[in-house]
């Protein structure tokens, strides 16, 4: 109970917070329920600045990041569990420890990477890093997932014509269907609320995404509170209708591969 208090207390405290106005945010004594509740700061937040181009922007590089993480961790997930590779628990150790690597450390690297290949500011320059930076923990999952299908099925697979990869598609992805479905679900999380990255290699308004965008708001209107909660919803809402949509499936994938691997 505790737990679920502590979790929901500040997604509803921001709910609150935006339907305030400046005058009763800054009213003593405080007042916990809004005693005038008002949607002129969800008007303020998407007129005063493009916050449907950030939402945007924000969608196409966590569904593009998504895609690719998925996709190359599907294939790195089943080399590890059924090609018989020489290091293959080594590289799985490597894999936590990876998962557990600070990405401000590597801000100066792909700062002049993506700059000396020209894809800063650009939808491809934050989809690449937002993906390495999820394909750590989704290799994991598929992983577990991958070594609990039988070997037969896909040497059946084979026989009637597959290749490795014709077999990861259409016999073992579609098997793992709850551990796909969480390592894709983490990727996005991971990509939707990303922001050091974002404001480094994707400033430009054009391609800003949600978490920057609504960072600027303090600087350029000297913190309005009411406006950068309402702002904050919109970026929650679709996360929040994802997991309570799926909440089960997201339960489910994530238990199985724990238990099964």
């Amino acid at each position: 109970m505790v737990v679920v208090v502590n979790g929901l207390f500040p997604a509803v405290w921001i709910l609150f917070t935006s339907l305030k106005t400046e005058a009763e945010l800054t009213r003593v004594p405080i007042t916990y329920w809004p005693q005038q509740p008002t949607l002129a700061n969800y008007e303020r937040a998407f007129r005063e600045a493009p916050l449907l181009r950030y939402f945007l922007n924000s969608l196409v590089v966590a569904a593009g990041s998504t895609a690719l993480c998925v996709a190359v961790a599907a294939m790195a997930a089943y080399s590890l569990a059924r090609l018989r590779l020489a290091h293959a628990g080594t590289i799985l150790l490597l894999l936590v420890a990876l998962a557990m690597f600070p990405p401000a450390t590597l801000l100066v690297p792909l700062y002049q990477i993506f700059t000396g290949l020209g894809l800063r500011n650009t939808y491809l320059g934050l989809i690449i890093p937002h993906a390495a930076l999820s394909l750590p923990v989704a290799i994991l999952v598929l992983y577990s997932f991958f070594k609990t299908i039988p070997r037969d099925l896909e040497a059946a697979a084979l026989v009637d014509g597959c290749t490795r990869l014709g077999a990861l598609r259409h016999v073992v992805v579609p098997l793992s269907g709850p551990g796909v479905f969480t390592a894709a679900l983490l990727a996005f999380v991971n990509s939707w609320d990303e922001f050091l990255l974002a404001l480094t290699l994707a400033p430009a308004k054009e391609v800003r995404t949600l978490p920057v965008g609504i960072t600027l708001y303090q600087g350029e209107y000297l913190f309005p509170w009411p406006l950068i909660s309402a702002a904050l919803v919109v970026a929650m809402v679709p996360v929040a209708l994802v997991i309570a949509l799926f909440q089960e499936r997201i339960v489910s994938g994530l238990t199985q591969g724990a238990l099964k691997g």
